[in-house]
């Protein structure tokens, strides 16, 4: 995949699926070129699968609630924090409700967009997508699974919401694995702690496990679908060990986090979170600066899973 990253991966499968299938639709909101929509634009004989809607959200989604209610599949694509925040009375009203096959994808999610600060870091996206009935919500590892389910979504009906990073990072998910919402994936045995991550945090906990070998035993579970997500899966994993964290680079209150604590309400699993403490993001001079001022990071993880351990 081009450069291990998430837009590239959304904006090439797309075009692989319009060339399939002349009903995908792609609308921007003048961010084509940010979230790789307007790949398809340059595509010859595809010019009628891309529309670019402008600065406004809420008519892109109005519009796509139309265009699913004649049989065409759209896909509307701008800023984690403006397809979310922007647009969720058309989401709600117009699309969640009817359950129409539209399905949204918020690029440069959490802090990636790291030098427009918190007007376009999107720290709380997961939380409100994940509250509203019929939505599907989910939040790929790396640029491998970010593929799969933009498959998945364009071959199965109704409302979903995928979350995409804006920065190049290593895959930690096979290529071509099947997709299966509603299932957590381990992709590393442990025996002391589970860690629960989605996104980029799901290599940072692969990074923590690692530093860890020798001293605890730590399960990496990989939750790509955060809703909908098959609680008692959570719990068989959560029983094999003797404490839970979570790890999202969201706000501790909604997001995945919100979702482990729920399925586990009735278990005596500690849980502990690392995310963002209830408070907006910030511009930075990069990406892993940011990351760093609010301990999205390994070592923070290491830090939450030997605490827990130590509990």
């Amino acid at each position: 995949m081009a450069e291990n990253n998430q837009r590239n991966a959304y904006g090439q499968t797309l075009v692989e699926l319009c060339r399939k299938n002349k009903n995908i639709v792609a609308l921007d909101a003048d961010l084509g070129g940010s979230t790789m929509g307007k790949m398809i634009e340059v595509e010859p004989g595809m010019e009628e699968n891309h529309i670019e809607m402008g600065i406004a959200e809420a008519n892109m989604l109005s519009t796509a609630g139309g265009l699913a209610r004649v049989g065409k599949i759209p896909f509307c694509s701008s800023f984690a924090v403006f397809a979310a925040g922007r647009a969720y009375d058309q989401i709600r009203q117009s699309i969640a409700i009817g359950k129409l096959n539209v399905k949204i994808c918020g690029s440069s999610a959490g802090c990636s967009d790291f030098g427009d600060g918190a007007t376009h870091q999107s720290v709380d996206d997961i939380a409100i997508m994940r509250v509203i009935p019929n939505m599907g919500v989910f939040v790929p590892a790396d640029a491998n699974e970010t593929v799969a389910i933009t498959k998945y979504m364009a071959e199965h009906e109704g409302p979903m919401y995928i979350r995409v990073n804006r920065n190049s990072y290593e895959n930690v998910t096979p290529e071509n694995a099947t997709f299966v919402p509603g299932e957590p994936v381990v992709l590393r045995e442990g025996t002391d702690i589970a860690v629960f991550a989605c996104g980029i945090m799901t290599v940072k906990a692969m990074e923590a496990a690692k530093q860890l070998e020798g001293k605890i035993s730590v399960k990496v579970v990989n939750v790509p679908s955060i809703k909908p997500l098959n609680a008692d899966s959570v719990v068989k994993i959560a029983k094999s060990v003797k404490a839970v964290v979570t790890a999202e680079e969201h706000s501790v209150i909604g997001g995945l986090g919100g979702a482990i604590a729920e399925a586990l309400r009735l278990e005596p699993t500690p849980v502990e979170f690392v995310g963002i403490d209830d408070r907006f993001g910030e511009s930075a001079h990069n990406y892993t600066d940011i990351m760093n001022h609010l301990g999205l990071t390994t070592e923070h993880i290491v830090e939450t899973i030997e605490k827990m351990n130590a509990r």
